[in-house]
């Protein structure tokens, strides 16, 4: 029988994502891919040190002890030489990684269908972008983010902004047309109105999925929070909306337009997902991130 990815959760990764490959990249955006692909065979047997992504896709493959529930993919614009130093990194670090797509400077996010991803983790924009247009749920890793794993050895924290990651972006264009006032009055007029998917429902979903398979007895369990500059009384569809779908989420913070990054720093999320560049910014020596470049404020 053929092996089969429709129960699992999907993570395809690039291999910059999942090590730090910043200075072979440095190379490789110079222009010159055959110097990028010389460089990396020379580091053939030279594993390559964590990147921002390890950390959380290790707690990930956590979660297939005793059962398979996690696929985790490489996912690479590199060539398949190249590809090669991915997995001996994999290897060395005890990574089960055993499968990958590797595209040799071509777009891959096409493959992300067959792999029937829940989620494209990239340090390349225009990859992320292309993923998002097409469907999937993808974001941008920002390379230089904090690291922050290792802090709960045995819990996967993960961190949502709501609008236009988990919601669609109707109500953020609302405020972005009209201001705070009449946005304020569109989700209270539409409370009763579950908000459409945003990209990274899939994620959620599927982590949702993974909450209530486990039991007491788990090496590793989950916990989610939203985090949004929505507040009362717009905070009210956002949980609506959560009921809809028939998903929990274990903290919600409503914070009204304060400083995300204080109130992470308190959760400790092994990443956080929001749409606005300027959320990111603010967070990245907090936590690993991903900026997810869909909605009307990534439409420029």
């Amino acid at each position: 029988m053929a092996f089969s990815l429709d129960d699992k959760l999907v993570v395809a990764i690039s291999s910059r994502a999942l090590f730090d490959f910043e200075e072979e990249n440095r190379v490789y955006e110079d222009g010159n891919l055959r110097a990028y692909e010389t460089l990396q065979r020379e580091r053939l047997n030279v594993p390559a040190k964590p990147g921002v992504a390890f950390p959380l896709i290790r707690k990930l493959l956590a979660l297939n002890a005793g059962e398979h529930r996690v696929e985790v993919v490489i996912l690479s614009r590199s060539d398949p030489i190249s590809g090669l130093r991915a997995f001996k990194s994999c290897q060395e670090y005890g990574l089960s990684i055993e499968r990958g797509v590797f595209t040799r400077g071509r777009a891959p996010f096409a493959y992300l269908k067959p792999l029937n991803a829940s989620l494209f983790l990239s340090a390349n924009q225009d990859d992320v972008r292309d993923a998002l247009a097409a469907g999937f749920p993808a974001a941008r890793v920002l390379p230089e983010s904090a690291k922050m794993a290792s802090k709960y050895p045995d819990e996967i924290r993960i961190a949502f902004d709501g609008d236009a990651v988990l919601f669609s972006d109707e109500a953020e264009r609302v405020f972005q047309k009209d201001g705070l006032r009449a946005f304020v009055g569109h989700e209270i007029d539409n409370k009763d109105l579950p908000l459409a998917d945003g990209p990274l429902k899939p994620l959620l979903q599927a982590l949702h999925r993974l909450q209530t398979l486990a039991d007491a007895a788990a090496p590793m369990h989950i916990r989610t929070a939203l985090v949004t500059a929505r507040s009362a009384p717009a905070h009210e569809r956002a949980i609506r909306t959560l009921m809809a779908w028939n998903i929990e989420i274990d903290e919600a913070m409503f914070l009204g337009g304060l400083d995300k990054s204080a109130f992470l720093r308190e959760f400790e999320p092994d990443f956080f997902f929001d749409d606005q560049i300027r959320h990111c910014e603010s967070a990245r020596d907090v936590t690993a991130i991903g900026h997810v470049l869909s909605g009307i404020v990534n439409a420029s």
